[in-house]
């Protein structure tokens, strides 16, 4: 068994970061590839096009902006069929700034556990102690035994999420089985990294760059903001590349990134019946319930109300958010300061953000 390996990078640099059950939603439609436009790597070139020419309602445009502005926003980004409509930065932010993904950062490693998969290192039914070692969890070896890499994706462990970020026996502990209780916890999720490192043979980050980053030009880097989580900084357009990448269902100019297509489906889809409105670490819009972080209370209604039903999105602490829209071919990206609520990813913000969002569009 392979040892344990994660990243631990000097903490100057602070910054806050942050058995499968039958997938319930059907899949979103493939956009036609024909409509959609890459950006080339290694250049500034993005191909633009204008609002008004997408017939939007720029009258509606200063109160996005002033939105932005009022909530700390540093970047913002709107692709429409891959094409550049807005690209806005503030504070002395640019496109060459880098900044936190914060759990919105989770997208990148379901992603990357899909690649994982598709080569033969891993399958997520597996049982996380084949890659992670036995006694991973204080958990006894049985309960330890029911959890499986599906379980660390859907964050249904059944461990204590109140030492949300520990990583150490410990602190992992036993609440329920898994597979019976739904809680947000970075603890399991984090491990996940060490999954593919384990499985794969390489590095964490060896891996993920070669796999997906560097295939779609991101740029971009995995720090440990605290010693034991790993999150990902990079520019704005990084994180839209990798939206676009997911529009396109993990194909990018023609070249597939990621070819399975089931767990493609299960990744943007519900993925369990606890939590509606989660998937492979992607929250779901247009459900009919959800469940957020910190809380074992389920809310009536979508995720997101003044946002598109077939929405999903990456969602990370202080209002990190990657927003794709399959019905119109959009990635929405947003980065910047806490919006208000100090959110570890879902805020009112999501919501006051799409009435603008809406307004503009339509």
């Amino acid at each position: 068994m392979k040892h344990l390996s994660l990243l631990f990078l000097p903490s100057f640099f602070l910054v806050l970061g942050c058995s499968s059950d039958e997938v319930v939603s059907d899949p979103t439609p493939d956009p036609e590839e024909s409509q959609l436009y890459f950006p080339p790597s290694g250049t500034a070139e993005w191909e633009t096009v204008s609002p008004s020419d997408l017939s939007w309602n720029t009258n509606a445009e200063q109160e996005l902006q002033d939105l932005l502005v009022e909530k700390s926003t540093k970047a913002f980004i709107i692709l429409k069929d891959g094409k550049m409509v807005v690209e806005w930065y503030f504070d002395e932010h640019d496109q060459n700034t880098s900044w936190y993904w914060a759990s919105a950062g989770k997208t990148l490693t379901a992603f990357t556990i899909g690649l994982a998969q598709e080569e033969g290192s891993l399958d997520i039914e597996d049982t996380s102690s084949d890659y992670l070692g036995e006694g991973w969890t204080g958990l006894t070896s049985e309960k330890e035994s029911l959890i499986t890499i599906w379980h660390q994706l859907t964050m249904t462990s059944g461990m204590d999420d109140a030492e949300f970020d520990c990583i150490t026996p410990e602190c992992l502990t036993y609440l329920a089985d898994a597979g019976t209780r739904w809680a947000y916890h970075n603890g399991p999720y984090t491990l996940l990294q060490s999954v593919v490192a384990n499985a794969s043979g390489m590095g964490w980050t060896n891996y993920f760059n070669s796999r997906l980053r560097d295939k779609i030009g991101m740029n971009g880097f995995w720090f440990s903001t605290s010693g034991t989580n790993n999150v990902y900084f990079s520019t704005a357009r990084s994180m839209a590349r990798f939206g676009l990448l997911n529009l396109n269902n993990g194909v990018w100019n023609g070249e597939t990134i990621l070819a399975d297509t089931d767990y493609l489906s299960a990744m943007k889809n519900t993925s369990q019946s606890l939590n509606k409105s989660y998937g492979y670490l992607w929250w779901l819009n247009g459900k009919e319930s959800y469940r957020g972080p910190g809380l074992q209370i389920e809310f009536e209604g979508m995720l997101i109300p003044n946002a598109p039903d077939d929405m999903y999105a990456g969602l990370g602490k202080n209002d990190q958010k990657l927003y794709i829209v399959p019905s119109q071919n959009l990635v929405v990206v947003r980065m910047g300061e806490d919006a208000g609520e100090n959110s570890l990813g879902l805020s009112s913000f999501d919501n006051q953000l799409w009435e603008k969002l809406s307004a503009y569009i339509n």
